[in-house]
């Protein structure tokens, strides 16, 4: 809580933790919104514009260097409005100024983003991290305000004319519709070829340093399922990760980014948006290859959730901070006498074996992150869970990273949607309790008059939309609950009605009657979170199939037709959409499982395949027409593709031949 002996700007009050943190500063900070602007307006001053996030470790540095600093907050209380913007609560204004920032500097953005703006938001300088004294080759922070305050006092034509380019080149970011598109497989060939291009074959994933775990594109390569090079680079990569340190040895889940190529070292932060997908992506390698590595990894990540990230309502908080007690990494990070202490010798020197202890330490110099060096031999496991547990005792004594305790509607969908898979992979009904408990939190608390929140107080994006009905057509396949697939209903009409653009196709980042900014987003690239526009076709094609709705299916074509031209330019980072071209040109196959209870959920158990499965066990009434098949005193299977279905087949040998024909592949 604020210290009340301190003068508070106008961030008490707000409900980003983020903000919050910074309600203490000497800056009079305020947040975004129509008295920040006004007050620009008025006063004829530009707006100094900090983006970032609580679990982000440079933008904590920023703000103990100048937030906190008398003389820099009153260089910019006498220069600026001052306004700080959580970017997790709003993606929209982190979008459009990112993108601007890239324009203007040429160079990637990042956090803390800092950005100076005319006072109707149109920006004419900014960066990224800034230091209080010049260094890192970049100015001082106190002394930039002043320049940039000079030369909005004696540049302004020059200014406002930079300012129309900016205006106009962000106009042309968008993506418009032109000639008739034929869709076809070329740039998923071509996605594919550039991946595996980019992979490294001897520590897994895309590139170099920093290497980021890019969930979007492992899963589009896991979908060629007769692709063996595909499959093994994913395979790879998910090995060499859990291996890593950016994944947690101890308490499971993994870290944002490793700031090598080696996944030893992470930016220490960890994400509920990377965690979710992740956890589906491992529980389909499990699937596949029968490893119990895999298993294990996806059984951490769950136990971190449950441990550390599940509100009292049941839904997720968002994130927990890189920083403990001021230091980045501290909660992890170890000093081999510790070890040896709580540890017997035995255990000792098998984890000084398996987790790199015996090695030069590896982190600044002087202490030792953990990370698996070594396999374990055969009957080594059950000592190294000994350790692993007194180690984790242990370590939850210490001071604790931060956690921001938001809870994001979208970042919430892939988590569900990632544990709801898990449920059905792994058999684990627990979880599926889990994710059911947060989708019903979600709905009661943030579904209100037909429209999504993305938090508590803040308007629903696309993202929100779309994950969440990505998400509820996951729960459908896990056991069918009518009101699920009513849900789903009214999230795709919501999305439809309030931001689709009919004109052009695709669907902008915000909705029709949201506050107008600069510009309005509509972008088809994944980034650290899928695409919203990739996955609204994706969910929309496969509930227009399910439902037989025309209009679904036809907004889900107009996205991929809007995104054809860019992505065959550069198909990189065109992932999600690129899943969603291959099923428009090959719809997966529909499998409605018509019988009784515990057969349907047999058969469900049994089914290895990419296919939407929908159990329907008899009794389950009020089923919409292309769902409403007749119950059976045995289970009945109802095969389709796009158009084309099959006769009911009841035996589960057929149905699996079936599905491995080349017509039901």
């Amino acid at each position: 809580m604020p210290d009340a002996s301190k003068p508070a700007n106008r961030l008490a009050g707000e409900t980003s933790p983020y903000l919050r943190q910074h309600a203490e500063n000497p800056v009079a900070w305020q947040s975004w919104g129509e008295p920040a602007l006004t007050l620009a307006r008025e006063q004829d001053k530009p707006i100094l514009l900090s983006i970032g996030y609580s679990a982000c470790h440079w933008c904590h540095v920023m703000a103990h260097e100048s937030f906190e600093d008398d003389d820099v907050a009153a260089v910019m209380n006498r220069h600026f409005v001052n306004i700080k913007v959580d970017r997790e609560e709003r993606p929209d204004l982190d979008q459009i100024y990112q993108t601007a920032h890239q324009m203007l500097t040429g160079r990637h953005g990042g956090w803390p983003l800092t950005m100076f703006l005319a006072p109707d938001g149109t920006p004419f300088h900014g960066g990224t991290y800034f230091p209080k004294e010049a260094r890192y080759g970049l100015p001082g922070f106190a002394g930039l305000c002043e320049q940039v305050a000079a030369a909005w006092r004696n540049q302004r034509v020059e200014i406002e004319a930079q300012n129309r380019e900016v205006l106009g080149a962000l106009t042309r970011t968008l993506p418009v519709s032109g000639s008739p598109v034929v869709l076809d497989a070329a740039p998923i060939h071509a996605l594919r070829a550039m991946l595996l291009g980019s992979f490294d074959r001897e520590d897994g994933g895309f590139g170099g340093a920093p290497k980021f775990p890019h969930p979007t594109d492992l899963a589009f390569l896991l979908r060629q399922e007769a692709d063996a090079p595909a499959r093994e680079a994913v395979l790879h990569t998910l090995r060499r990760m859990a291996a890593g340190g950016i994944h947690d040895q101890l308490g499971g889940g993994f870290c944002r980014y490793s700031v090598d190529e080696r996944w030893e070292i992470p930016h220490f932060e960890k994400m509920l948006y990377d965690n979710g997908p992740l956890l589906g992506l491992y529980a389909d390698a499990w699937a596949l290859t029968g490893e119990d590595g895999f298993r294990r990894v996806a059984e951490g990540i769950v136990g971190w959730l449950q441990r550390e990230m599940t509100a009292a309502g049941g839904c997720f908080y968002a994130a927990l901070d890189a920083d403990s007690d001021g230091e980045e990494g501290k909660f992890y990070v170890w000093e081999r006498a510790e070890v040896a202490r709580l540890l017997t010798p035995e255990e000792s020197a098998l984890a000084g074996r398996h987790w790199g202890l015996d090695q030069r330490p590896n982190f600044e110099g002087h202490y030792w992150h953990l990370k698996a060096a070594v396999p374990l031999a055969d009957g080594e496991r059950e000592r190294l869970e000994s350790a692993r547990a007194k180690l984790f005792a242990a370590r939850e004594q210490r001071g604790r990273p931060g956690r921001d305790d938001k809870i994001l509607t979208s970042w919430n969908a892939l988590m569900i949607e990632g544990l709801v898979h898990a449920a059905r992979v792994f058999a684990r009904p627990d979880w599926l309790v889990l994710a059911t408990r947060a989708l019903d939190d979600i709905k009661s608390r943030r579904w209100q008059d037909g429209r999504l929140k993305t938090t508590e107080t803040l308007p629903g994006y696309l993202d929100d939309y779309a994950f969440l009905l990505s998400a509820l057509l996951e729960r459908l396949q896990a056991g069918y609950r009518p009101q699920d697939l009513a849900f789903a209903i009214q999230i795709a009409d919501a999305l439809l009605t309030h931001f689709e653009d009919t004109e052009q196709g695709g669907f902008f980042f915000t909705a029709h009657d949201h506050e107008q900014l600069i510009q309005r987003p509509k972008t088809g690239h994944d980034n650290a979170l899928p695409a919203g526009n990739g996955v609204a076709a994706l969910a929309l094609q496969r509930l227009g199939h399910l439902l037989g709705e025309v209009r679904y299916l036809d907004a889900a074509r107009r996205t991929i037709e809007l995104f054809m031209p860019p992505m065959r330019r550069q198909p990189g980072g065109f992932a999600t959409l690129a899943g969603a071209l291959a099923e428009a040109i090959e719809p997966p196959p529909i499998i409605i499982l018509r019988g009784p209870a515990s057969e349907v959920t047999d058969w469900c158990g049994r089914l290895q395949t990419r296919a939407l499965i929908l159990p329907l066990p008899n009794r389950v009434e009020g089923l919409p027409p292309s769902l409403a098949k007749p119950e059976s005193p045995h289970v009945n299977a109802w095969v389709c593709r796009g158009v084309t279905c099959l006769a009911p087949i009841a035996d589960f040998a057929e149905l699996a031949g079936v599905l491995h024909e080349d017509d039901f592949r």
